[in-house]
């Protein structure tokens, strides 16, 4: 394949950008779900710089649009099935007893979460594939209560075809302001992580107070 350099509005030469697009420009839509099984694998890697960008690529005509969508998908399962290996290989023990040794938690918040997960996980693994910071770790749980596989696999699919073409066709139909989809979801991704800092916080605070509580009661 010919080596085509995107004309983007910030030259991608380095950082996550110019790896994607030197992915996609090499290897086409392959490069492309490359790039995103690795960004499921290691979150910190952004799907909103990836996708916009591959969407972009769609638009040069570096890649078909059908093979970027499809691609893209294909790599979010990949890595969310890694991910799924990892928890159900970790197992339902292991993790109680890692959780035994926390401190603030008690077996029965974890049991709790495991019954909330038994009856709405597939809502979860579906819906959580569309959620920023979300997206990856949705995938260890399900691994660790043994989710069925072809379920988890058909779920992620359904979630990720949903997330991956809103951030594709973007890129696509935006064309050299591309990057402006980065703006925007990294904004709702600073947001997510703000309500789950907070939730963090009055989760913590409830544990501490019945504490200070009773230690108030046992001063004379």
């Amino acid at each position: 394949m010919e080596f085509v350099i995107l004309g983007l509005p910030q030259e991608p030469a380095g950082g996550v950008a110019g790896w994607a697009a030197g992915l996609v420009d090499t290897m086409g839509g392959p490069g492309a779900g490359l790039a995103i099984a690795l960004e499921n694998l290691f979150p910190p890697l952004p799907s909103e710089v990836i996708l916009p960008l591959t969407g972009f690529a769609a638009g040069q005509g570096v890649i078909g649009l059908a093979s970027a969508l499809f691609w893209t998908t294909l790599g979010s399962v990949v890595g969310a099935v890694v991910l799924y290996w990892i928890g159900m290989l970790f197992g339902r023990d292991r993790i109680h007893a890692i959780w035994a040794r926390l401190p603030l938690v008690r077996s029965s918040d974890l049991e709790r979460t495991e019954q909330w997960f038994a009856r709405h996980g597939t809502k979860a693994v579906l819906l959580g594939r569309m959620v920023p910071i979300f997206r990856s770790l949705i995938s260890v749980p399900a691994g660790v209560e043994r989710m069925s596989l072809p379920l988890f696999v058909a779920l992620t699919a359904a979630g990720s075809l949903v997330w991956n073409s809103v951030l594709v066709m973007a890129g696509y139909w935006l064309g050299d302001r591309w990057d402006l989809v980065e703006t925007y979801v990294g904004v709702l991704s600073k947001a997510v992580l703000v309500l789950v800092l907070v939730a963090f916080a009055g989760y913590v605070a409830m544990r501490l107070r019945p504490r200070g509580r009773a230690q108030h009661r046992r001063v004379p």
